[in-house]
Parts: structure tokens; sequence; C-alpha cells
């Protein structure tokens, strides 16, 4: 099963689309539409821009590979 995009869903939560964020945080629409669709990953940096962006903590837009 594919992991759910965080990033996806936090914006949803938000009610902000791709656009919103490519603007705010100065970045290529088609490089945000890669992140939500898994085509690519933010750097860790720009996850914090993120998050910052989207007043959340950057841990919200993190999935965990750890088993339980």
């Amino acid at each position: 099963m594919k992991p759910a995009n965080r990033l996806k869903i936090l914006l949803a939560e938000k009610g902000k689309t791709n656009k919103w964020l490519s603007e705010t945080i100065k970045k290529d629409q088609t490089t945000v539409s890669k992140w939500c669709t898994n085509k690519a990953q933010p750097s860790i940096e720009v996850l914090y821009v993120i998050a910052d962006a989207l007043d959340a903590d950057v841990r919200e837009l993190l999935v965990s590979n750890k088993s339980n």
C-alpha cells in the first residue's frame, strides 16, 4: 500500500492549493505538484519552510516508516 502524502493532506486540511503554496514559498508549481504526487520529495530545509507557511509542525509533514 502506498503511503499517504502528508503534504497533500495538510494542504486540503488547511484549505490551501498547490498554487498557493508555490507562490507562498516561491517554488515552481510543477515542483510542488511533484511533491504532492510523491514524484519528488522536498529537502528537510524546504519542509521547514512549508510547515511555516502552513502554520504547522514539520512533523505533520512526515510519515513514519517505523512498524508498531
